[in-house]
């Protein structure tokens, strides 16, 4: 009998385990009831959300739902907690709101039918402000003032581009949006608007209508009333970082914040400084801005990644925090662990190492995680690619590598051209060469791989879930000699009708992408598309998808799936009802084993 120490568990295999570990997310605090917290977690098997009264300590389960709820705001004066009600995850619903200790679940927004959620935000007076997203209107954003029959939504905005809700000012007189009129999906502008009578206060467009790829992101208004002071990201100097825009008197300022990496922020509670997360090569730390005095001081976190942080009233600022050895904790500056799961800890792993590798577009950064104990390799290696696109992988914990690390293998992890946190040209190298410039960048760092003694050239797996599904079919398509097996979860798969099918903020995305429509630049899609190389795939491929899944939707895989299948193709296809992706920890280690066992089974040795 096998006894892990770190979680008391026995005969449970320790990828099991880090799976089943309890978990929760960086707590949200009510402005106007600090002592009152809305969190997630996944102790009861599915990830659900839950209310938190600091100061007696008590925790109780908001939502319960076969398929678990992630989305949940809290109400600035800690009376309701509002959520997301879609159907098995297929991210087309309402907003509910339930009293904060407990009580029946009630429509939060009368008057406004279901879709895709495009933001939320609640005054501290009790307005309200609701995005929307429906293949049918566009984007539109609703304000709701008042209670009572009288309390109807009111339009303010209505476009065909995407857009959505960024922020009420703290007295509820001005509305920030996020749109991109100009049909650059990928770089929004700025729109303020009067929150009376839904009229422009001022916009900010850094695109200059569409003729320059720069973005604007709205980051929060100043806590404080009557300041009309709004925090905004930018991409002026090639990198994300934020400046203050006044809207009412056309004021910008920049601020001292002179650090590589990309840089957020987000305000203290009386709006006297910063707390600013800086991102800098797949690693993560906090520092404090002091506005007054343009002051940049750093905040003491260990080495690894910050995925999230809140400055609270007394001054202490409290982070989500893990490294690829060790899991997530909520932390604190004032010291010790904010928030701790119960249950048993998640083992650890094993840590990164940072390679740089040169590539057709300038130098690509990946994470290697070696198993421990196996010697120098060379080992069988999975390429696990990260989704997105605008993401990329860092020094932070994940289940899903260490399980493979668990059995041997080598796990390696590239942020090529398209992921975030190396500067906007990286970012934005990613067009009308859709999925095939990535590829470029993973088969470079394969090549590294090998010749520096890490894979065996034999046993390499292509896997990832979402965009990496995506680029691990293309992969196999078009780099048939490169891989071993192909591990595709919720993938793209046939492109134009994923087009067709998918969400509407999705479609904009993709004609920014490759420059059109399917209709407008059919070479391009057919290109970008693992359906047209599907007739060159070689070896094994697995695909898991969702039934529900509105991003890369079920159609387009089983058109994909189809001509395996006539061409006697090795493969193996699992559908589980649930979106993209699966918030049911036991579907989720259903999901992995399944994979380990169809590698298992097909990888030669």
């Amino acid at each position: 009998m096998s006894r892990d120490e770190s979680s008391g568990v026995t005969d449970v295999p320790r990828w099991e385990q880090r799976f089943r570990a309890s978990r929760v997310s960086l707590p949200e605090w009510a402005e106007q009831a600090p002592e009152r917290a809305l969190f997630v977690s996944n102790a009861t098997g599915t990830y659900e959300l839950y209310a938190w009264d600091r100061e007696s300590g008590a925790q109780r389960q908001v939502t319960d739902r076969a398929n678990g709820t992630t989305d949940g705001m809290l109400a600035p004066d800690g009376q309701s907690v509002w959520w997301f009600d879609d159907t098995d995850g297929d991210e087309f619903g309402v907003w509910r709101r339930q009293p904060f200790g407990g009580g029946p679940d009630v429509l939060a927004v009368e008057g406004l039918e279901a879709s895709y959620p495009a933001g939320l935000a609640l005054g501290l007076d009790g307005t309200v402000v609701v995005g929307r997203s429906t293949d049918e209107d566009g984007s539109t954003i609703h304000v709701v003032r008042g209670t009572g029959e009288a309390a109807e939504p009111v339009e303010v905005y209505r476009h065909r581009e995407s857009a959505g809700v960024g922020d009420l000012s703290h007295d509820s007189a001005l509305l920030a949006i996020e749109h991109t009129e100009h049909g650059d999906a990928m770089h929004s502008s700025l729109r303020v608007l009067r929150v009376a009578d839904g009229s422009v206060v001022a916009d900010l467009d850094d695109s200059e209508g569409g003729t320059k790829e720069l973005g604007l992101e709205v980051l929060g208004f100043a806590p404080v009333d009557g300041d009309s002071r709004l925090l905004v990201g930018h991409q002026r100097r090639g990198r994300w970082e934020p400046m203050i825009w006044d809207p009412v008197t056309g004021t910008e300022t920049e601020l001292a914040i002179d650090l590589p990496g990309d840089v957020s922020a987000d305000w203290y509670p009386d709006g006297s400084a910063l707390i600013v997360g800086h991102s800098f090569e797949a690693r993560g730390e906090l520092w404090r801005y002091d506005i007054g005095s343009g002051v940049l001081a750093q905040v003491e976190t260990p080495a690894g990644s910050v995925s999230g942080a809140t400055a609270r009233p007394d001054g202490s600022v409290e982070y989500m925090w893990s490294s690829a050895a060790e899991p997530s904790v909520v932390r604190s500056t004032s010291g010790g662990v904010v928030l701790d799961p119960p249950g048993a800890r998640a083992p650890v792993s094993v840590p990164v190492e940072t390679v740089w590798v040169d590539g057709p577009g300038g130098r690509i950064h990946a994470l290697v995680q070696r198993p421990a104990g196996q010697g120098d390799g060379p080992f069988p290696t999975i390429f696990e690619v990260h989704g997105g696109p605008t993401w990329h992988d860092s020094d932070s914990f994940a289940a899903g590598p260490a399980a493979w690390v668990d059995h041997g293998f080598a796990v390696v992890r590239v942020n090529y051209r398209g992921s975030t946190g190396y500067g906007r040209e990286w970012t934005d190298a990613l067009k009308h060469r859709v999925g095939l410039i990535e590829l470029e960048d993973i088969a470079a760092v394969r090549e590294w791989a090998v010749d520096s003694g890490l894979a065996d050239p034999a046993r390499v797996v292509l896997s990832g879930g979402s965009w990496g599904g995506y680029l691990t079919l293309l992969g196999l398509g078009t780099q048939p000699d490169a891989w071993a097996l192909g591990l595709a979860a919720v993938p793209v798969a046939d492109y134009v009708t994923a087009y067709e099918d998918e969400m509407e903020a999705l479609k904009a995305l993709d004609r920014t992408l490759f420059g059109g429509t399917p209709e407008e630049v059919p070479e391009r899609f057919s290109a970008s598309s693992p359906l047209t190389y599907v007739d060159d795939v070689r070896v094994p491929v697995y695909i898991s998808a969702g039934m529900n899944d509105p991003r890369c939707p079920i159609k387009q895989i089983d058109n994909y799936v189809d001509r395996l299948v006539e061409r006697g193709a090795v493969h193996e296809v699992y559908r589980y009802e649930a979106g993209h992706g699966s918030l049911v920890v036991e579907e989720r280690i259903k999901q992995v084993r399944l994979e380990i066992d169809f590698v298992r089974r097909h990888l030669k040795g």
